[in-house]
């Protein structure tokens, strides 16, 4: 028994280090110089202040909030849209395509995501490889603009963080019981309704960790915004940077990260309360 003990410390004593020295203490730093002011000079003066908390009610900073929200929830709705014609597809394969499949889905993480970003600007550039064919073809007659503007963001969100949606999903239409679809076929059910009487309650635990693995992310991945959008459109992840790198205010900075941490949290624990019961749900 104490040699149980000793094991499972040995195991779990780099991740305790790494948690407190890399996640724990790094986020009370964050949280500490939240409240202090900064200086002309890019220093910090260690003064309480609720200052930096009450300019997030800035109406300028409330838009950028409200920006970030909604790029997130297309680009998760996007994600729910592909994802579930494509998992229902694989679904339908023999084991073998599908650990194929799935396993070209995992594929790109294999590559550094901002040399994938780079490698967007090659597509969807104004004389691009897509707008190139498309007037090759006699579609389009001009190039026409799918980058530096909302469109070029939301591209390269859906693409970085669609395996998210995919894999959560994959998991829980991999797990039901092909019996129940048999039978509602056998009862003359459309698909349609197979999806929705059959799939759909089935898969919202899935749903719910997939939307939360893509819409968390969104609202922070600024490189993708600074490629594909030229940097003309400000998340809430681009403005932290932008506090911490270029106007070196770093306690707002602080402030903006800890209010996205709060967030998370909340998304986190909405993600319990309701996706658990569903969880509940589906286990009845």
């Amino acid at each position: 028994m104490k040699n149980n003990k000793i094991i499972r410390f040995i195991f779990t004593f780099p991740v305790i280090v790494y948690s407190i020295f890399l996640i724990f203490l790094p986020l009370v730093y964050i949280f500490i110089i939240s409240f202090f002011e900064s200086d002309s000079y890019g220093g910090m003066i260690k003064n309480f202040t609720l200052n930096n908390y009450r300019e997030l009610f800035n109406s300028v900073y409330i838009g950028i909030f409200l920006k970030s929200f909604l790029i997130a929830l297309i680009t998760t709705f996007f994600c729910i849209i592909i994802s579930y014609p494509f998992v229902l597809a694989i679904s339908r394969k023999n084991k073998r395509i599908q650990k194929i499949l799935i396993t070209l889905v995992m594929v790109p993480f294999l590559t550094n995501s901002l040399i994938r970003m780079y490698g967007f600007i090659v597509l969807l550039r104004k004389y691009g490889v897509i707008n190139q064919v498309l007037m090759n073809l006699g579609i389009i007659h001009d190039p026409i603009n799918l980058m530096y503007n909302n469109f070029g963001i939301l591209i390269g969100m859906i693409y970085t963080l669609l395996p998210f949606m995919i894999l959560p999903l994959y998991n829980a239409v991999s797990a039901i019981d092909k019996s129940l679809i048999e039978a509602a076929s056998d009862l003359f059910a459309s698909r349609f309704k197979i999806f929705c009487k059959v799939i759909f309650p089935s898969t919202i635990p899935a749903l719910f960790n997939g939307s939360l693995m893509v819409f968390t992310p969104a609202l922070g991945y600024f490189f993708i915004v600074d490629i594909l959008g030229g940097g003309k459109i400000m998340i809430l992840g681009s403005l932290i940077k932008n506090q911490f790198l270029t106007a070196r205010n770093w306690p707002f900075g602080a402030a903006i990260s800890v209010a996205l941490i709060l967030i998370t949290f909340i998304f986190i624990y909405l993600y319990r309360k309701i996706g658990g019961k569903m969880d509940d749900l589906g286990g009845m």
